[in-house]
C-alpha cells in the first residue's frame, strides 16, 4: 500500500521529535499501522534556523496554509499551539478532507465541541493523545481501556511545572518564588509562568479527561482554577505533620448532584502513590466502578515523550483511514448525540475536607469562639493544632483539618472568623482529597 503523508505544522521541540522517532522506528510503526508513515512537508517560523533533526527530505515552509492546502498530504499533524493560527489551520485542513492530529490542549478544550462536529461529518479522525500528559496514553485507556467500567471520578498531576515547585519546596524547605527562578532557569517554566503556576494548563487538559470519562461536552469556562503563588512553606510543613503532601490537582468527579470539575492545590494523603509523584512528572488517578482505582504515570512533556504520543495518534489514523467512519471510536468517547448534559457544579457546591490555617491572637477564648463558628454551620474538627509564631508571643497559628463538608457553608464560617478582632488577615483554605 502507499505511504500515509503527513504534513507538520511546527517544527520545534515536539515537531522535531516526532521525524526522530518515525525515523528511529520506521519498521516497527510501518508493522504496527499497516503502512509506511512519512513526513513530507513541515510549516516553520523561521527558515534559516539551525535544525537538530536532518530535514532534507522534508519540504520546509514559512506559510502553515501551504502545507494545510496541499494535495499531496493525507494527515496534518499541528503542533503550533494556542487557538488563532493553530484553529484556522485545523478547520482549514479539515475542510481539506484530512484527517488531523493535534497536542494542542487549548484548542481542544476551547474549540473540541466546534472542531469534533465538522470532523464527524466529513468522516474524519482528529486524534489528540499528545494534547494530555505527554507521553502517558491517558486518553486512549479512558476511551478504550476502561470504555466497560462507569469512571466515578479522576485526579491528576497534569502539569509539570507546578509540581516541580511544590517538589522542591517539600522536599527542600524553599520560598516559592525562589523555586520558581530555579524553574525558569532550567526551562521548566517560561518567562511568564502564569498559565502553568495559575492552573490554566492543567484546567485545559482536567476539561478534555472529564469529557472523555463521563461522556460529556467540552466545558472549559465552567473548571474551577486556583494556582499555587499562595502556598507558604509553612503549609507544606504543617500537611507534612499531619500526614499530607500538597499537589497541584485537577480533579473531576461524578456526584448524585452533578460533575465537580476543579483545578486547585489539595492535600493528599503521603500513603497514596499519586502523592509521591515529583518534579516534573505526571500521574492520572482514574477510579472505575468495575476495575477499581488504576494509575498512569510518566513523562507529562518533553521532545520525545510527547512525540511518542504524536506518532502513536498516526498510527492510529493511518490505521482508521480504511475503515469505515461509523465504526470509528468517537472522538470524545462516547457517540455524539448521546452526550450528557449534566450539570457542572460550582464550587460552592462541592463536598470535600479542608486544611486551614490562620493567625490569631495568643489569649483564652479565642479557639471557643472559632470552634463556635464552624459548629453553627455544622463544619467538625478532625484534628486541630496550635502552632507559636516564632518570636511574637502575642500571636499563634492555628492550624486544623475538618471533616467533609460543603464549600459554601465553609466560606460562610471563614467569612465569620475573618470578622472577629482575634484574628489576624486572611484565613489559608486549601483542599483535602483521601483519593481512596
Amino acid at each position: 500500500m502507499k505511504a500515509v503523508k503527513i504534513g507538520l505544522l511546527g517544527l520545534g521541540t515536539v515537531g522535531s521529535g516526532v521525524i526522530a522517532v518515525l525515523k528511529r522506528n520506521a519498521d516497527e510503526i510501518t508493522r504496527r499501522a499497516g503502512r509506511e508513515i512519512v513526513v513530507v512537508a513541515a510549516a516553520v517560523r523561521d527558515l534559516s534556523k539551525p535544525r537538530d533533526i536532518d530535514s532534507s527530505d522534508i519540504k520546509l515552509t514559512e506559510d502553515a496554509f501551504s502545507v494545510v492546502d496541499d494535495p499531496e498530504i493525507d494527515v496534518v499533524v499541528e503542533l503550533i499551539g494556542g487557538d488563532g493560527i493553530a484553529l484556522d489551520a485545523v478547520n482549514r485542513a479539515l475542510d481539506n478532507g484530512k484527517h488531523v492530529v493535534t497536542a494542542n490542549k487549548a484548542l481542544i478544550a476551547l474549540h473540541g465541541n466546534q472542531v469534533f462536529k465538522k470532523a464527524q461529518s466529513k468522516g474524519l479522525v482528529v486524534a489528540f493523545e499528545s494534547a494530555v500528559a505527554g507521553g502517558i496514553p491517558i486518553i486512549k485507556s479512558i476511551r478504550e481501556g476502561l470504555s466497560a467500567n462507569r469512571i466515578e471520578w479522576l485526579a491528576g498531576i497534569i502539569n509539570g511545572t507546578s509540581n516541580y515547585i511544590l517538589t522542591q519546596m517539600s522536599e527542600g524547605g524553599r520560598d516559592f518564588d525562589d523555586v520558581l527562578a530555579e524553574a525558569q532557569a532550567l526551562g521548566y517554566a517560561e518567562a511568564d509562568p502564569a498559565f502553568d503556576i495559575e492552573g490554566t494548563d492543567a484546567a485545559h487538559k482536567l476539561t478534555i479527561l472529564a469529557s472523555i470519562a463521563f461522556g460529556i461536552s467540552l466545558q472549559f469556562s465552567k473548571v474551577y482554577q486556583e494556582g499555587i503563588t499562595n502556598i507558604a512553606s509553612e503549609d507544606i510543613a504543617y500537611a507534612r505533620e499531619f500526614g499530607y503532601r500538597i499537589k497541584h490537582l485537577g480533579l473531576a468527579r461524578m456526584t448524585d448532584e452533578g460533575v465537580e470539575l476543579r483545578v486547585h492545590p489539595t492535600l493528599i494523603p503521603e500513603a497514596r502513590l499519586i502523592a509521591n509523584v515529583n518534579d516534573v512528572m505526571n500521574a492520572v488517578l482514574v477510579q472505575g466502578d468495575a476495575v477499581g482505582p488504576t494509575l498512569y504515570y510518566g513523562a507529562g512533556a518533553g521532545s520525545e515523550p510527547t512525540a511518542s504520543a504524536v506518532v502513536a495518534d498516526l498510527v492510529d489514523v493511518v490505521r482508521a483511514i480504511t475503515t469505515d467512519p461509523e465504526n470509528r471510536v468517537p472522538h470524545l468517547a462516547f457517540q455524539p448525540d448521546t452526550l450528557s448534559d449534566l450539570e457542572i457544579l460550582p464550587i460552592s457546591e462541592v463536598r470535600t475536607a479542608y486544611y486551614l490555617r490562620m493567625s490569631v491572637i495568643n489569649r483564652p477564648g479565642v479557639l471557643a469562639a472559632i470552634t463556635e463558628i464552624f459548629g453553627d454551620k455544622g463544619i467538625s474538627i478532625a484534628t486541630i493544632s496550635q502552632k507559636d509564631s516564632g518570636e511574637d508571643e502575642q500571636r499563634v497559628s492555628i492550624v486544623l483539618l475538618t471533616q467533609n463538608t460543603r464549600e459554601g457553608y465553609l466560606t460562610d464560617a471563614i467569612e465569620q472568623i475573618e470578622q472577629l478582632d482575634t484574628v489576624y488577615g486572611s484565613v489559608v483554605r486549601l483542599r483535602v482529597e483521601s483519593l481512596s
